[in-house]
């Protein structure tokens, strides 16, 4: 597998365009990018991965519906952002259906063959005229053969200060499969997913069923194993779109290209979930929470959630206290019935407790490992043989002042 980070990633699949303007969503009059149109004119198997929030947003439910169908096949997806059209009533479902009907009008195909996504402000209406003028004239880009890719990234952006995107390549009988993904999300983000859109194509042949279950398998190893500061979003969407045009169909490949193929996913999904938590509302600091030695999986990913969520151990991330107190307080109130006598801990490979005797004669070796951009947290619970890994960010000081108001 050959890996590449940033680029025109979405385009580098064969037959997929983008394209991204400026419609005015907020009325700031700023000239950023707002609005965007991926288009591939063969249709396309997808795959979706929805928020888990009770409340959902018009274009989640929108979209939801036509990935449910299993016999579905797209042409495009538009996403737009500074308003998530949600908690928007019926108004917001008219305005989602709206926006792939005028997707579907400019670009000659059926409504039902768009995906809507939207994210941004909640509980504004969409300024659908703006909107739909918008949409004119991206697809105009489209039907022009612009080279949108980059322009398609900075379309979706809300709070993020970087566009994110990655592609792999791999290896075939029949030449080389490629899969180009894109992400947005800097704030709101826990799993399962949180207001963050992404977005993956591939020119490889496969069915619905099986992009299903390579995508939700990708997203349950990377998406939902990260947190920027655990609230969840009522517009987090993942979708996969495969137009075919390599000529290469997954399921009559060698099990190893199944395999390589699989793991390709897995490493764009993963890449762009770092991306997001790297890229998190005014952080400082990446860091990993391991846990090993659980009865279970469940019970690992318990533990490292409590503990990467906690507000008092990403203060102390923030200000480079290696104060592993808070630490253990937060994998204690997982309630798994670990024994804090029974704990290792680490900071990367320094010992920080054995068996729950603090290694004081390495602090200063503790402080400067916290001090740096990235580090890791390891806990052995010494219960049993799972592991569980989610990945974090620290918590400043210009992170609460940022979301004092919109």
């Amino acid at each position: 597998m050959k890996f590449y980070e940033n680029g025109d990633a979405l385009t580098e699949p064969f037959g997929f365009f983008c394209s991204g303007v400026h419609c005015d969503i907020k009325g700031a009059r700023n000239g950023k990018l707002d609005l965007g149109i991926i288009y591939s004119q063969k249709p396309c198997n997808a795959a979706g991965v929805f928020t888990t929030n009770d409340v959902q947003a018009a274009p989640v439910t929108y979209s939801k519906k036509l990935i449910s169908d299993s016999n579905s096949l797209f042409h495009a997806i538009v996403a737009n952002s500074g308003n998530a059209n949600a908690c928007t009533g019926k108004q917001g479902e008219k305005d989602a259906k709206k926006m792939a009907s005028e997707v579907a009008r400019h670009l000659n195909i059926h409504s039902n063959e768009v995906l809507v996504c939207s994210t941004g402000r909640i509980g504004v209406s969409l300024p659908i005229s703006r909107l739909t003028t918008g949409i004119r004239d991206a697809a105009e880009d489209i039907i022009d053969e612009c080279d949108g890719a980059r322009a398609f990234q900075e379309a979706i952006l809300t709070s993020d200060t970087c566009t994110k995107s990655c592609s792999a390549k791999v290896e075939c009988s029949r030449g080389e499969i490629t899969i180009g993904g894109v992400v947005k999300g800097a704030g709101m983000i826990e799993p399962n997913m949180a207001t963050m859109l992404a977005f993956l194509t591939t020119d490889i042949q496969a069915s619905n069923i099986e992009l299903q279950e390579l995508l939700s398998n990708a997203v349950e190893q990377s998406f939902n194993r990260i947190t920027i500061d655990g609230d969840m979003s009522t517009n987090d969407t993942v979708l996969f779109l495969a137009n075919g045009n390599s000529g290469v169909d997954l399921k009559k490949e060698s099990k190893s290209v199944q395999k390589n193929f699989a793991e390709a996913v897995n490493a764009v999904c993963a890449c762009l979930a770092r991306k997001c938590v790297t890229d998190g509302e005014k952080v400082t600091k990446f860091v990993k929470v391991i846990i090993n030695g659980a009865k279970n999986n469940e019970s690992a990913l318990k533990v490292a959630r409590c503990i990467a969520n906690s507000l008092l151990v990403k203060s102390s991330w923030y200000g480079s206290d290696p104060n592993w107190g808070r630490i253990v307080d937060a994998a204690g109130y997982a309630k798994i019935g670990l024994s804090f006598n029974q704990i290792d801990m680490l900071y990367n490979d320094i010992p920080v407790l054995i068996q729950g005797v603090p290694l004081i004669e390495n602090k200063t070796t503790w402080k400067e490992i916290v001090s740096s951009d990235e580090f890791s947290i390891i806990l052995n619970l010494n219960m049993g043989e799972a592991t569980g890994e989610i990945w974090s960010n620290d918590l400043s000081e210009e992170y609460v002042n940022f979301n004092k108001s919109e």
